[in-house]
């Protein structure tokens, strides 16, 4: 891969997903790219440079590739025990019976089947309009998420009552059952292109993804987010980031948990208040 190779592939990558690969990244571009020369029988990378721009298939063979995926069941636990212990009881005495829910970087499908099951302990009843809409840039984590199959070891550290009422097993390992599948859309779509999604949402999730963005496209991508959530809705980023010299649109009020700002103020419940501060 020479230096010219390398300036087009960090190029193209930021073009078509906002992620930066500085230098120190290329010893991973190599080897992740390098399975797609052998699988296309080409010689070296200017060839393939040349292939992708020309192949609109392989260019999303190229985004999946250098997109990086790691994942796993209740990943960062305080997201979901605040969602079961705090929010999902405030959203219980809600005269409008309607809940969205976007996990907007589902990779392989742990983050949005975490959600349904939180929320399926309170929001089962017919009564209850509970969707869950869970999207990502790859094609292949996507394809993985929706039919829901995972390995035994993945769901070692899952609480023994979402493993009776929520999982079966399978030749393969263990199968999400269909009760919790369907609450889950899963649908491919890129952050920086325009979103088909106009309703507002009470929770985005977008943990560990600002941080493979530059500043100002992570204030766009913020930006976006928050009009797309209702007044009382609820951002969660990554246990790394921070909306801080980003975004004045936020209040931080829990670990990682954002709300919007309205008329200069955050509009928290006093119960909320209550249930953040102990």
């Amino acid at each position: 891969m020479t230096k010219q190779n390398f300036d087009f592939i960090q190029s193209l990558a930021y073009e078509e997903t906002g992620i930066l690969l500085p230098e120190r990244k290329k010893h991973m571009v190599y080897s992740r790219l390098s399975r797609r020369l052998r699988h296309l029988g080409l010689e070296n990378f200017n060839q393939y440079c040349d292939h992708v721009q020309s192949d609109p298939d392989e260019l999303m063979n190229f985004v999946n590739a250098l997109t990086t995926n790691l994942t796993a069941f209740f990943r960062e636990e305080h997201h979901f025990n605040y969602l079961d212990k705090e929010i999902a009881p405030l959203w219980r005495k809600r005269r409008n019976k309607r809940l969205r829910i976007w996990s907007s970087a589902c990779s392989t499908g742990e983050e949005p089947y975490s959600i349904a099951m939180t929320l399926a302990e309170h929001f089962s009843g017919a009564e209850w309009d509970l969707k869950i809409l869970a999207t990502d840039l790859d094609t292949n984590v996507l394809n993985k998420a929706a039919k829901g199959c995972y390995s035994e070891d993945s769901i070692t550290d899952l609480p023994a009552r979402y493993r009776k009422k929520y999982i079966k097993t399978s030749p393969d390992g263990i199968q999400m059952k269909q009760s919790i599948q369907k609450k889950i859309h899963f649908k491919q779509l890129n952050l920086l292109q325009k979103w088909p999604m106009a309703g507002l949402f009470d929770v985005i999730f977008c943990r560990n993804v600002l941080i493979y963005f530059d500043n100002e496209t992570k204030a766009k991508i913020i930006a976006k987010f928050r009009k797309l959530l209702a007044p009382d809705g609820l951002l969660f980023i990554g246990h790394s980031e921070t909306l801080t010299n980003l975004s004045d649109e936020f209040e931080l009020i829990g670990q990682t948990i954002y709300q919007p700002l309205r008329g200069g103020h955050a509009k928290v419940s006093g119960e909320r208040k209550k249930a953040l501060t102990g």
